[in-house]
């Protein structure tokens, strides 16, 4: 029976190849409160105070905590105060299912959480004159963050999360696929879905134009649509004066999926890789898959982990400085690699939204060749019927055995221990390959051999 490789089943059993960014995770911040200077201006300059104090901190946090729980209130809007040890989207999943219900684009719950945010604090300082002074720098501190969770017409569910405290950092959390269903939908494009994803398509190429087209623009007209109608610590006023936040990428997800024409082909397929892909995190190899160049003062980590999970498969997980590469078999049919890009410069990108384009080439680059690495790395095993009447002896028809030129030099190959060919003489100088024969190499031939 012929062994069945990677090849084999990307050239013959894939039914459909959809590559598309995935999971989407924004930093929104404001670009001119990222100084000590900055905030001394805002509060002094901006506001009219006469000195800025830290006290104002907390005057501003008030305030911005008031008009949130009114605005829950007035909206009837659901309020979730989370545990630290909570799922926030699973808590939030039936909140999200009443509001996709209604068609209609909406804020579904709003969730409470104490959380470690990078805001500014304050340090007072002795002056020879007695006159408080205050130096203003960074820190983490656990404070109050309120969680919007959304559903939007185009992009399905999201939130965007605030932090109660000065600057007020945010976040922003969407879907790549679930805005590319909307638009297939919207364009009369008949699919079937996976969990997070594309299972068949009546068109695949028009899908996957839709996915190209999803980029920085998309993303910056949902994140601003939605800061000017949730309650948020700065208005109007304030953006007219240039305090309003812009994006930039905390992590980005490029994603593909292929999905094969039977279930039997994408667990054999997985299954084979994962035994044969071990070592794919070393330097040299995750130097060739993410395109940068290693050296021996290169900081990160490389290494390839292998994840076992009883209810969800394996999941091999590449790892390149502070991102990694996911591969793992989806809904029992399809194989997902993901690019997950913690870190935009690991990639050498710039992390501000308007870099969104070139990342996601890169990191499609990425998963590209990390299919060619397995694709090369499968190329050598013994499938061809070619290489089975070389590499093994036949018999006549007398019941003689005759080995065929070039046994001995195959018999030699680093196979594995299913593929490596049986050898009938000991080899005049053995190899490690095969050392695991020896016993058998040096058994006397049989009454039929020769």
């Amino acid at each position: 029976m012929r062994a069945v490789t990677v090849n084999d089943v990307l050239d013959g059993h894939v039914a459909l190849d959809i590559e598309c960014l995935d999971r989407i995770y924004l930093n929104a911040y404001v670009p001119t409160l990222q100084t000590s200077a900055q905030v001394a201006a805002f509060l002094t300059r901006h506001l009219g105070f006469p000195f800025p104090s830290p006290a104002l901190f907390k005057q501003l946090g008030d305030r911005f905590r008031r008009s949130v729980r009114a605005f829950a209130d007035t909206g009837d809007i659901p309020w979730v105060t989370f545990d630290k040890h909570d799922n926030k989207l699973e808590v939030m999943r039936p909140h999200l299912a009443r509001q996709a219900a209604t068609g209609r684009s909406g804020v579904a719950a709003v969730g409470v959480a104490q959380e470690f945010q990078r805001v500014w604090t304050a340090y007072q300082r002795q002056t020879q004159t007695g006159a408080a002074q205050f130096s203003f720098t960074k820190a983490d501190r656990r404070v109050t963050c309120y969680y919007f969770y959304l559903w939007d017409a185009d992009f399905g569910p999201a939130f965007v999360k605030v932090c109660a405290y000065f600057p007020y950092p945010a976040k922003i959390w969407l879907n790549g696929h679930e805005w590319v269903k909307r638009q297939a939908t919207g364009a009369g494009i008949g699919f079937a879905e996976l969990s997070n994803g594309f299972a068949a398509c009546d068109d695949p190429a028009a899908l996957q134009a839709i996915c190209d087209r999803l980029g920085p623009g998309h993303l910056n007209v949902f994140t601003q649509r939605w800061l000017s109608l949730l309650p948020l610590p700065f208005g109007q006023t304030d953006r007219d004066a240039g305090y309003w936040w812009e994006c930039s990428m905390r992590q980005i997800e490029v994603s593909r999926t292929l999905v094969f024409d039977a279930p039997r082909h994408a667990r054999g397929f997985f299954e084979a890789l994962i035994a044969d892909n071990l070592d794919i995190g070393r330097p040299g190899n995750v130097e060739i898959i993410f395109g940068r160049q290693i050296r021996s003062t290169t900081k990160g980590v490389f290494r390839t982990a292998i994840d076992r999970h009883d209810n969800k498969g394996v999941v091999v997980n590449v790892f390149y400085k502070h991102s990694r590469i996911k591969q793992y078999l989806k809904d029992g049919r399809a194989m997902r690699i993901e690019t997950v890009v913690n870190a935009p410069r690991d990639l050498g990108c710039n992390a501000r939204l308007h870099n969104l384009d070139e990342l996601q080439t890169k990191a499609r680059a990425c998963n590209r060749r990390i299919l060619d690495a397995e694709r090369v790395g499968q190329g050598c095993v013994l499938a061809s019927p070619a290489f089975e009447r070389i590499a093994h002896p036949t018999v006549d028809t007398a019941g003689r055995r005759t080995r065929h030129f070039g046994s001995a030099i195959l018999g030699s190959w680093p196979w594995s221990a299913p593929c490596a060919p049986p050898c009938w003489r000991p080899p005049a100088s053995p190899t490690r390959a095969c050392a695991p024969w020896l016993a058998v190499c040096s058994a006397p031939p049989t009454a039929t051999g020769r």
